[in-house]
C-alpha cells in the first residue's frame, strides 16, 4: 500500500487500547473514547476498578485487559490478547503513570527509581508490545502521556519532570523513525489536571481543569493527529515562553516559584 493510501482510519472504525484507565485522566477517557471508537481496550493493575468503569459506561465495545506496564510479561500478554481478538491495533494512548516529588535534604535514589520505571520503562513496555500490532492498522498511531513540566524544570521535580522530558525525546524520536513505516505519534502535555494524584499536590495549581476537560482536549488532538497535544493552552503558552527565556532569567523565575523547605 503506497503512503498515499495509507489515511488515518476514522475513530469509528479503530481499535484503541488506554492504559491508566483506572482513576483520572485515563478514566475520563473510557466513555467519551467507546462512544467513538469501534473497541476500546482499557487497562490497568486494578481489575475491579477497570469492570466498575466498563459496567457504568453502559457500552458494550471495551474490553477490560488487567495488567501492569512495569512488568513485561504482563504487557505482551495484554498485547497477545488484543491481537487474538482482532487481528490489529489502530491506536495505543499510553496513558500510565505517576508522580512523587523528591525532597532534596533527604534524597532517595529509589524514588527515581519508581518514578522512571513506570513512567519511561512503562512506556517502552507498551511500544515493544504494540509495534507489531500497529503496523497491521491502516495506519497505525502511537500517542504517549508526558507533561508541560518537560519543558520548564521545576522545584521538587527532579524525577517526574526528567521522567517526562525523557518521555517527550522519545516519543520525539520515534515520530522520526516510525514515519517511514505510516505510523504517527503524538505527545500530550497537560497543565494541571484534576487528578487523584494531583489532588495529593501540597502547592497551588494554576488554570487547573477537570479530567473530562482534559479528555475532550484529547480525543480533539486524536482526530487531527498533531503532534503536540497541550492544554489548557492560557497555562501550556506560559510555560513555553518561560523555557525559551534565557537561562539565567528563566532560572530566576523558576526559583522565585519554588517552596520553601
Amino acid at each position: 500500500m503506497s503512503s498515499m493510501q495509507r489515511t488515518a482510519p476514522a475513530l469509528n472504525k479503530q481499535v484503541i487500547w488506554l492504559t491508566g484507565a483506572s482513576s483520572g485522566i485515563g478514566e475520563a477517557l473510557v466513555k467519551p473514547l467507546a462512544e467513538q471508537c469501534h473497541q476500546l481496550v482499557i487497562s490497568a493493575r486494578n481489575h475491579e476498578a477497570l469492570e466498575r468503569i466498563r459496567a457504568d459506561s453502559g457500552l458494550h465495545n471495551i474490553l477490560c485487559l488487567p495488567m501492569d506496564i512495569t512488568d513485561n510479561w504482563s504487557v505482551h500478554q495484554a498485547a497477545n490478547e488484543i491481537e487474538h481478538k482482532y487481528g490489529r491495533l489502530d491506536t495505543l494512548i499510553a496513558n500510565a503513570g505517576t508522580c512523587e516529588y523528591v525532597d532534596v535534604n533527604q534524597f532517595d535514589a529509589q524514588l527515581f527509581q519508581r518514578v522512571i520505571n513506570t513512567n519511561l520503562i512503562g512506556l517502552a513496555n507498551c511500544v515493544e508490545a504494540v509495534l507489531p500490532l500497529l503496523k497491521q492498522s491502516q495506519r497505525g498511531y502511537l500517542v504517549g502521556m508526558s507533561s508541560s513540566v518537560a519543558w520548564l524544570p521545576l522545584s521538587r521535580a527532579q524525577a517526574y519532570g526528567a521522567s517526562k522530558a525523557a518521555t517527550t525525546h522519545f516519543l520525539e524520536a520515534m515520530k522520526i523513525d516510525l514515519a517511514p513505516q505510516h505510523i504517527d505519534v503524538s505527545v500530550i502535555a497537560p497543565g494541571f489536571v484534576k487528578t487523584p494524584l494531583t489532588d495529593k499536590n501540597d502547592f497551588p495549581m494554576p488554570m487547573r481543569i477537570s479530567a473530562e476537560q482534559a479528555a475532550e482536549e484529547i480525543i480533539d488532538g486524536l482526530r487531527s493527529r498533531r503532534w503536540e497535544i497541550h492544554f489548557p493552552r492560557k497555562f501550556t503558552l506560559i510555560m513555553k515562553f518561560i523555557a525559551a527565556l534565557p537561562a539565567g532569567l528563566r532560572m530566576r523565575i523558576t526559583q522565585s516559584m519554588a517552596r520553601e523547605s
